[in-house]
């Protein structure tokens, strides 16, 4: 759900600051943000047939964002 919020509210924050908003120039195409939620599906799914696939799923979508992105402090520091 944390996901989902993310992609939710990224996606009425670019909405509300219009076309050529900061948000939108720093996030790009934001395959961490978008795939997460997706990689959470596929894990809540596969918990029928393989847990321990599951498992290995949640944990790479936390490895994913253990990497600090800074995409937006680099948009920022421009201004």
């Amino acid at each position: 759900m944390a996901a989902i919020a993310y992609i939710l509210i990224q996606y009425l924050i670019i909405v509300s600051q219009g076309a050529n908003s900061l948000l939108k120039r720093a996030v790009g195409s934001d395959w961490k943000g978008k795939s997460s939620p997706l990689i959470y599906l596929i894990a809540t799914l596969s918990t029928f047939w393989s847990p321990w696939l599951a498992q290995g799923l949640y944990v790479l979508v936390a490895l994913l964002w253990l990497v600090p992105d800074r995409r937006i402090e680099n948009v920022m520091s421009e201004y």
